[in-house]
């Protein structure tokens, strides 16, 4: 089934429920903090176990495990076990979107109105 333009319901706050942009704040804030936000982007483009994740971003192993709980409790990452490792990568690609927007968005020239 096809959808036309007219039958999308713009993006409107007031159209979201609270409950709605209670979690969405939550996320925000999950992904606010600089170590999780170069956890998710190094899971963006592979599975990584939470060795070379550590390894990569010279984090200790335990930090990583940590933030890797809480990412997956929020639905952000996704693991797979793989013998005895787990790989973690993100659960969507909404996850690589929300950040992709954001880096467009602090490297555009910023105007104040006048």
């Amino acid at each position: 089934m096809l959808v036309s333009m007219q039958q999308l319901k713009p993006f409107s706050p007031v159209t979201q429920s609270e409950e709605a942009l209670a979690h969405v704040a939550d996320l925000f804030r999950l992904m606010g903090d600089a170590s999780r936000l170069r956890i998710i982007v190094t899971c963006l483009s592979e599975p990584i176990s939470v060795g070379d994740i550590a390894a990569r971003l010279d984090l200790s192993p335990s930090l990583v495990s940590h933030h890797l709980r809480l990412l997956r409790a929020a639905r952000v990452l996704k693991a797979e076990r793989r013998g005895k490792q787990m790989f973690y990568t993100a659960c969507d690609d909404h996850i690589e979107c929300v950040i992709q927007d954001m880096l467009t968005h602090i490297g555009e020239p910023y105007e104040e109105d006048a």
